[in-house]
Formats: structure tokens, C-alpha cells, sequence
């Protein structure tokens, strides 16, 4: 369809490209719209709107300004791809001196090596021993009372209820005790 544009280098409304299109390029004439609505997208081929019309138009200057953009910008992109390489390959040289593979070097590493191991083996000793930290310790004496706290609430709102049933159904609480699962000797803690 491109041709059809650089051959007559005119400016088209859509119903002319319709007629055309199928006769010199044996497009399909129900597939047109949609192919011309694509090369419109890919800035292929220029479209404005003047009143109720459409016009479509494509240059083939256009077309060759717009390789010869994209091939400066490429070309721009190499160029500062490769500078980054040399930057980078500089860098690594830079860094690889003074860490030639020597017997100091390797001993020196294999005592950083086994510092870490010893390292490690440590903090799983002192995570051993946490249980026996005065702060730990207190830790879990604040989080009992809580706990206790809440027990003693729960406690309360169950008698409460049974209260509240006992009142509203006549129940003893034994049948209430019965009905509910709540058990002979359930009471406060101490």
C-alpha cells in the first residue's frame, strides 16, 4: 500500500485508497481500512482531519529522513554502548590489581573463609543460649501478664454471659455449664 502513495505522491481521502488499493495492489478491499489504520499507527503514513474528511498522504522523503534518523540514532546508541564497554573494561582491569592469584592471597582467603564458618557457628551458640537472656526473659514475663490479663477478661465475659442466660431463660448453671462445654472447675486464674 506504501506504493501506492510514493508512486502518485497525492494526498488520498479513505473511500479513494478503497477504490485503488484492490485494482493496482490486489489488497482486499474489507482489509484496507485496517491497513491503512496501521501504517497510520507505525507513523508510516500521515493522516489529518480537515472538516469531515480524512486525508492520508506519504512521502518517500519522508520515509528515507526517517532511516536516516533512526540510523544516527543507532549509531549514537553503538557509539555510547561501546564507550560504556571500555569504561567497564577499564574498571575490571583496575580492580583486578592486587588480586592476582598468589599462595598470600589464597591463604587469605581461605582464613576469611574459615572465620565466617567460626562466625556463623557462634551466633547459632548464642541463639542457642537466648533462652537465658535477661532480656528475653523479661520479655516473656511482660507477654504472660498480658496474657494473664486476657484470660481474666475472657474469664469475666463468660460469667457474664452465663449471668445474662441464667437471667433471661431461667437456667441453673449447670444446664447452662452443660450446654455451653464449659467445664465443672472453670474459675479465675491465680
Amino acid at each position: 500500500m506504501m506504493e501506492i502513495f510514493f508512486e502518485t505522491k497525492d494526498v488520498f481521502q479513505l473511500k479513494d485508497i478503497e477504490k485503488i488499493a484492490p485494482k493496482t495492489k490486489g489488497i482486499t478491499p474489507m482489509s484496507v481500512k485496517d491497513v491503512l489504520q496501521s501504517l497510520v499507527d507505525d507513523n508510516m503514513v500521515d493522516s489529518e482531519r480537515v472538516g469531515t474528511s480524512n486525508y492520508y498522504w506519504a512521502f518517500p522523503s519522508k520515509a528515507l529522513h526517517a532511516r536516516k534518523r533512526r540510523l544516527e540514532e543507532l549509531s549514537k546508541q553503538h557509539s555510547e554502548a561501546k564507550q560504556r564497554k571500555m569504561s567497564f573494561q577499564q574498571a575490571i582491569d583496575k580492580a583486578k590489581v592486587g588480586r592476582e592469584d598468589t599462595d598470600e592471597r589464597a591463604s587469605l582467603v581461605k582464613e576469611l573463609h574459615t572465620l565466617k564458618e567460626q562466625r556463623n557457628q557462634l551466633k547459632a551458640d548464642l541463639e542457642k543460649y537466648r533462652e537465658c537472656d535477661p532480656e528475653v526473659i523479661e520479655e516473656i514475663r511482660k507477654s504472660n501478664v498480658t496474657a494473664k490479663e486476657a484470660v481474666c477478661r475472657w474469664t469475666d465475659n463468660v460469667f457474664a454471659i452465663k449471668s445474662w442466660a441464667k437471667k433471661k431463660f431461667s437456667f441453673d448453671n449447670s444446664r447452662i455449664d452443660k450446654a455451653f462445654g464449659i467445664p465443672d472447675d472453670f474459675d479465675y486464674m491465680d
